[in-house]
């Protein structure tokens, strides 16, 4: 075949094209070699000589698609109502292949002359010539005719069916096999426009989806009032959920996906936002009751409309607050820190997993959690009086932590001071925590009553994940402290080896950072030490000062304690006390008897002291008294018949034991004190960085940088008073409201 322009004859040329049109269209057998030769007479029309008969050779298409398509529809029609849909059905089954395939056979004419013939969209945008005066390619002619000549003329009839098919789907009254004449129908909306870049939905939402949108809701209202009127909530609920499941099926099933969110949303509204008054009524009953069946469902309901889930979240909220409250407020006994906090973990574990569970994890009732969580840890019965949640939480710790803590086992107290950090993140007055839990870790260090000092580390740890370094920092210092005092210990007994020293007894010694631990709430007692422990303490100074310049040692005899051998009963016994009640006994070396006076004028200990050790020793008989009464007089002497079964003891009541009420606001005040030096160094910090700030940008700057506890705006405004009155800051001369650094 040459590839040449050459004359044709277009009439003949075209009726052998038009007998080849009819069979693809139609899908008939077209033979191979028809195939190629109307291929190459469209070609030959193409680049005909002298002209090119491309124009011409498309307005016939044209026509020829515009007659065939009309006399579909005849077809499609000619039972009427009854057989439209299976008609046109299988009518566009036929036609969408067979265009496709005429789209094929007309590859030259399509790319050879039409496209190159075509707008550009800035030609379309800015030029006078409209899309619609463009030629189509033969594929889109011919869906652009069908949409034209077929679907434009009987679109509401082809509607009423469809919508008719549905809602018998709907009320599971419909026909298997209408079921994919219905999809294709409906499809036929959405391929005829398939070709267009912009609004290719256009015609099957105006024809079809908005119609069926309305018919959806107006279906859907009644059904919502009946269900409503039969069943009871609970019941009505899990046949909402029912329907939402089965239409989200039957958009699948029939309509385009794009539709689906539309029908949701059409069906939510009547099912749930038109009847929110009844649900939100049965909100609270179900959250009371913990009916998880019912809340799953009513969660499901509610989040799919705006704002509609505030009052369930708000339920819940309430819930876990009255429940949590009545738990925590009646306790009774005495291990309140392990029943406070172990029921406040309790109730948090029940709800997070209830959360997971039934509310599949939304974070907006998570947060409901940790607001009713950290208004309950925080809640104060009386305004005036701290929050007991960072005490509590700090004593629950030290009894786990202690030596004392029986019948646990190692990973189970491990796990438990884990699971206490979740309730030290909701504590607000974290530094009262930090003070109390120091206060008690100092007391374990010191009298070695901790039960593993791996455990002490890894909570340590916990707490400075939780709340950073600076938090932890003091408390690191003290296990520093009691590691270099062993190496400490080890260098002075060398020291003692290399001079040649003997002190008589075994003797270790704690260095402690006096920034480091807190014991400056305790007042050092005054005492004189016995003649026994004298030599070792004057040893020991010696040692000190010796390898350390410039440093000053206090000695906390009151936090001392002593192993001391007793030989004069009948059987030896070895007895840990404190270094008061060991200095009480030892003064018995040289004397049967003592009074009162005489002991307390040898030791120099103040009466409350005395008073306290000389009981506990008399209470563990170790003394006897010549009266029930003590008095400067009462003559004190040593119980020779003791006996007990234990050879090895200690005297429990050598630590005071402190007054819960007077330990707590010591640990406030102290607390308050940090709090001013805190806000002062912060504002200072600021307005050097700022220079000048106003009144309120200060004190928002200062809220800000206050981590570990929240302070009140009048404590802020006292402590820019009191950096005024120093001079750290003042106000400026233009403003009242205005502060500048002084440098």
């Amino acid at each position: 075949m040459s590839l040449k322009p050459k004359r044709v004859n277009f009439q003949e040329i075209w009726e052998n094209l038009e007998d080849t049109m009819k069979g693809v269209i139609t899908l008939g057998k077209v033979p191979r070699n028809i195939w190629n030769d109307r291929f190459s007479d469209i070609y030959a029309l193409c680049v005909a000589y002298p002209e090119p008969l491309a124009d011409k050779l498309y307005d016939e298409t044209k026509s020829f698609l515009d007659n065939h398509v009309k006399s579909l529809r005849d077809d499609v029609c000619a039972e009427g109502e009854q057989g439209l849909l299976k008609n046109y059905h299988q009518a566009w089954s036929e036609y969408s292949q067979g265009i496709n395939y005429l789209h094929r056979l007309f590859l030259y004419l399509n790319q050879q002359h039409i496209n190159k013939s075509r707008l550009s969209d800035a030609e379309i945008i800015y030029g006078n010539i409209g899309e619609n005066q463009e030629q189509m390619e033969i594929g889109e002619l011919g869906l652009d005719i069908w949409k034209r000549k077929m679907i434009e003329p009987l679109k509401e009839k082809l509607l009423k069916l469809l919508l008719n098919g549905i809602h018998l789907d709907r009320i599971h009254n419909a026909q298997q096999d209408l079921n994919a004449v219905i999809r294709g129908v409906i499809d036929s909306f959405v391929s005829v426009q398939e070709y267009k870049k912009k609004g290719n939905l256009d015609l099957y939402q105006k024809i079809f989806e908005e119609p069926f949108l309305e018919a959806t809701g107006e279906f859907y209202k009644c059904e919502a009032s009946k269900l409503l009127q039969e069943y009871t909530i609970s019941q009505y609920m899990e046949k909402v959920i029912q329907r939402l499941h089965e239409e989200s099926l039957r958009c699948k099933r029939f309509l385009h996906l794009s539709s689906e969110v539309k029908v949701r949303m059409k069906c939510e509204q009547h099912f749930v936002a038109d009847h929110l008054a009844i649900l939100h009524g049965e909100c609270a009953g179900m959250v009371k009751a913990e009916q998880r069946q019912d809340l799953k469902n009513l969660y499901l309901l509610l989040r799919s409309v705006p704002t509609a889930i505030a009052v369930l979240i708000s339920t819940v909220l309430d819930h876990i607050k009255q429940l949590s409250l009545q738990t925590v407020l009646g306790l009774r006994g005495d291990n309140i820190p392990a029943q406070f906090i172990e029921s406040m973990l309790n109730i948090h574990k029940k709800y997070k997993q209830l959360i997971a569970e039934v509310f599949e994890g939304d974070q907006n009732l998570m947060g409901a959690l940790d607001k009713a969580c950290s208004y309950v840890i925080n809640y104060r019965q009386n305004t005036n009086q701290p929050c007991r949640s960072p005490e509590l939480l700090a004593k629950y710790c030290d009894l786990l932590l202690k030596k004392s803590s029986k019948g646990m086992s190692d990973s189970e107290i491990d796990d438990r001071l884990s699971q206490s950090i979740i309730i030290f993140k909701y504590i607000d007055d974290k530094d009262v925590f930090q003070k109390f839990y120091s206060r008690m870790l100092a007391k374990r260090l010191i009298h070695q009553q901790s039960q593993s000092m791996d455990a002490e580390e890894a909570m340590i740890n916990r707490l400075k994940q939780a709340c950073g370094y600076e938090f932890t920092n003091k408390l690191h210092r003290m296990f520093t402290d009691i590691s270099v005092s062993q190496d400490l210990n080890n260098k002075f007994n060398q020291w003692l080896k290399e001079s040649n020293i003997d002190v008589g007894i075994n003797f270790s010694v704690y260095v402690l950072q006096a920034g480091a631990w807190p014991l400056g709430q305790t007042a050092v007692t005054p005492f004189t030490l016995p003649q026994q422990l004298e030599k070792s303490v004057v040893s020991f100074e010696n040692f000190y000062h010796h390898s350390f310049s410039g440093r000053k040692l206090t000695w906390l005899h009151h936090l001392c304690q002593g192993e001391l051998k007793l030989y004069y009963l009948k059987k030896p016994y070895i007895i840990t006390m404190q270094t008061f009640q060991m200095a009480i006994l030892l003064l018995f070396e040289s004397n049967d008897s003592l009074s009162c006076s005489e002991v307390q004028n040898q030791l120099q200990l103040n009466p409350e002291q005395f008073s306290r050790h000389i009981l506990s020793l008399i209470e563990c008989k170790l003394i006897n008294t010549d009266s029930e009464m003590l008095s400067d007089s009462t003559t004190l002497s040593l119980n020779m018949n003791y006996s007990n079964k234990r050879t090895r003891l200690r005297i429990q009541a050598a630590v005071q034991k402190e007054n819960p009420q007077q330990e707590l606001e010591q640990t406030v005040t102290a607390v308050d004190e940090d709090r001013k030096l805190y806000l002062q160094a912060a504002i200072v910090r600021i307005m050097k960085l700022r220079k000048i700030l106003s009144h309120n940008s200060l004190i928002h700057e200062v809220l800000c940088q206050s981590e570990s506890f929240a302070p009140t705006i009048s404590m802020i405004k006292k402590c820019i008073e009191a950096l005024i009155d120093k001079q750290y800051i003042e106000r400026t001369p233009n403003s009242t409201d205005e502060y500048s650094y002084v440098a």
